[in-house]
């Protein structure tokens, strides 16, 4: 860590590789980003594991791209990292206007001040319950056993998932957005993550044809999309949109 704090000084601008994972495992990226804002905020990566891509690293000129989707399109895709073709599938998140805001809105209510509320007391006994079952005087893993574990929860609530399997949402997040070079990506190649992608869409496939028009009170994000008038109609194929609130709520 040490050494990657003073290479954060000592490299040359054109060395600097802010998708250096162990920069992030090691908690020294911060000084990278800072030297970036200082001496080149709009800086042009010619190499890095995802080939060259433009690093935007002030306040102002992010919030200049990101308001001007003529010139800024998040279409086809918002990530730096290429997929094949027939991997990829179209997300609200990397819409632009104005189809991104008719989607988005669909389901906004599950963040509603309201539902907020109500979520506080359901989401302080979870964490309590989390910490309590800490296992104490040794090392444990607190992305498992904490974080991991009360987004899943969550999650498994926003989407009105089975519970019992509420551990395969982050098991197909990790396998469908990690490089399989990555830990999160279990190893796994191109091909077997097209496989997951299949299993998620017939999932949720699934659950999508079983609720529609069970008129049950609820806010999960599946019959919200169900309710509105521009997301109605999605049976087809749900989850394009589906996805792309599993990575927003994260």
């Amino acid at each position: 860590r040490d050494r990657m704090l003073q290479q954060a000084e000592t490299l040359p601008l054109e060395q600097l590789d802010v998708t250096n994972w162990d920069l992030y495992q090691q908690d020294a990226v911060y000084p990278y980003f800072e030297r970036l804002r200082c001496e080149d905020p709009v800086h042009y990566h010619t190499d890095s594991r995802y080939g060259p891509f433009w690093s935007v690293t002030r306040f102002d000129d992010i919030k200049a791209v990101d308001t001007n989707h003529k010139v800024f399109s998040s279409e086809p895709t918002i990530a730096i990292m290429e997929s094949p073709a027939d991997f990829e599938l179209p997300m609200f998140i990397a819409m632009d206007q104005p189809e991104h805001d008719i989607q988005r809105r669909a389901v906004q209510p599950v963040v509603a001040p309201k539902n907020l509320q109500e979520f506080e007391a359901l989401i302080r006994q979870r964490t309590a319950e989390a910490l309590d079952a800490l296992p104490e005087g040794e090392t444990f893993d607190w992305v498992e056993l904490v974080s991991r574990n009360l987004t899943t929860q969550m999650l498994a609530t926003l989407f009105d998932f089975p519970w019992d399997i509420r551990h395969k949402l982050s098991d197909w997040s990790d396998a469908v957005t990690s490089d399989e070079r990555m830990t999160a990506g279990q190893g796994l190649k191109q091909e077997d993550r097209l496989e997951i992608v299949m299993e998620i869409l017939e999932a949720f496939t699934r659950l999508w044809h079983e609720r529609v028009g069970d008129d049950v009170e609820s806010f999960d994000l599946i019959r919200l999309l169900q309710r509105d008038e521009n997301t109605a109609n999605m049976v087809n194929d749900p989850m394009n949109y589906i996805r792309s609130e599993e990575h927003t709520s994260e």
